[in-house]
């Protein structure tokens, strides 16, 4: 057999390993050593093996990995969520809609400090959806308004994905943190618009609520913010402005948060247990996982997979923008099957070489491909955060809550479109970084 089909065997061997809910890292990890193996000889695999966990584990700069997770966990962990939202709701609350418009502006806001879209869905689910519902809203609206929040926290920096992506393709992660923050921005503003057309449309999804709060209340409540703005500031600020690098700007960024949650007496030595156990957990995941997607990618490269596929996309005879397309639909089939990091160790040795050849910027892709994959989340039948809402609202039949998705999934879309005319929004930013 070519290389070229021992590569393509080792891809659908991957690929039905993950659909058959084997580990993703371990997954990797087999079917990459076992190629390099096949393919050079035992000695080369098992070298291969230990520099590709060696050099991955040494690499300076995905310490900023465990930092940003160790912030997120302390925030989330001590309650300042819920001060958020209560927040939020004092200046929105009163819009009808607007309990669902302050639970996409808290995951806006929480989305900056955690950098997981699954921890944003979690805890503001647990806050969120009880006090919709307390006020009368439809529970597929509700829950819909904080799944469609949740996807904002694979986009705002800190992102994990995003860091995971710069890893991946070796795009500066510094640039790619800062080119979420305006899409961001304006999917979070995309979401707000689609709230207030459906509530207008259909003004049942949400009784208007009664309750007013005085201008003083409503400053007064901006006190609960206060930790996200610091930092926020701190962390991502310090990068826009070249004051820190990001591993220096995580490691600012997690001591903040401890000190914060100190101060203000909200950890105690539960919390802080839970807080590392579960960044200890998490990093140790995403580490086994890059390993392996270091060794997977060493099996790509002497399959020749990618430098025929590039040298076949550039000679094909018709728009790129056609070619973008088709990889964009295929990301948003394999999101409806596939966790978001394992479609990025599965394709991004792929599809990468092709993006750029193309002559497409590398960062602008990389906020495009995770706004396409992060569409999984609300589609069947992966759905994530339509499962993590499912625990938390057990009276509501799961297709109920797909459907209350479809508008969310909508908006998302459109909003790519935009990014795809105008790639500007995402890149303009790191730009002025350059400059």
């Amino acid at each position: 057999m070519t290389s070229e089909m021992i590569g393509l065997i080792g891809v659908i061997v991957l690929l039905a390993l993950i659909l058959a809910k084997f580990s993703v890292g371990l997954s990797l990890f087999l079917v990459g050593v076992l190629g390099v193996t096949y393919l050079s000889g035992v000695d080369v695999g098992l070298s291969q093996l230990g520099l590709s966990a060696f050099n991955t584990a040494n690499n300076y700069s995905l310490s900023v990995i465990p930092l940003f997770i160790l912030m997120g966990t302390f925030i989330a962990n001590t309650g300042i969520g819920k001060d958020l939202f209560d927040s939020v709701d004092k200046w929105m609350g009163h819009f009808r809609g607007g309990l669902a418009i302050a639970s996409v502006g808290a995951a806006s806001i929480f989305s900056a400090i955690s950098g997981s879209g699954n921890a944003t869905t979690a805890t503001l689910a647990k806050i969120c959806i009880p006090e919709m519902r307390k006020h009368g809203y439809s529970p597929s609206f509700s829950s819909a308004a904080v799944a469609a929040g949740g996807t904002l926290g694979a986009l705002i920096p800190p992102s994990v994905l995003l860091i995971i992506y710069g890893a991946l393709t070796s795009e500066p992660i510094g640039p790619l943190l800062i080119a979420g923050i305006v899409p961001g921005v304006l999917m979070t503003l995309f979401f707000f618009i689609m709230i207030y057309l459906q509530v207008r449309k259909n003004p049942q999804l949400a009784p208007q609520k009664t309750e007013r709060y005085t201008v003083k209340d409503k400053v007064t409540s901006l006190k609960s913010i206060w930790p996200f703005l610091v930092l926020f500031l701190m962390s991502i600020g310090g990068i826009y402005f070249g004051i820190f690098t990001p591993s220096e700007a995580g490691g600012i960024g997690a001591a903040g948060a401890f000190l914060i949650t100190l101060f203000t007496k909200r950890l105690n030595f539960k919390m802080l247990k839970d807080s590392l156990d579960q960044t200890l957990r998490l990093t140790v995941m995403i580490f086994l996982i890059l390993i392996g997607a270091t060794l997977f990618g060493k099996f790509l490269a002497l399959s020749r997979i990618p430098t025929y596929l590039t040298s076949l996309v550039g000679g094909l005879d018709t728009s790129p923008y056609v070619v973008l397309t088709l990889i964009l639909l295929v990301y948003f089939v394999l999101g409806m099957f596939l966790e978001g990091i394992a479609i990025m160790v599965l394709t991004l040795p792929i599809v990468y070489p092709i993006i750029t050849q193309l002559g497409f910027d590398g960062l602008w892709f990389g906020v495009i491909m995770i706004m396409i994959v992060n569409l999984g989340v609300l589609t069947p039948p992966l759905g994530l955060n339509i499962y993590i809402i499912s625990g938390v609202i057990k009276d509501v039949p799961i297709e109920k809550l797909f459907k209350g998705v479809i508008p969310a999934i909508i908006t998302m879309v459109v909003f790519i479109i935009v990014l795809v005319i105008f790639p500007d929004i995402v890149t303009f930013l790191p730009e002025l970084i350059k400059t």
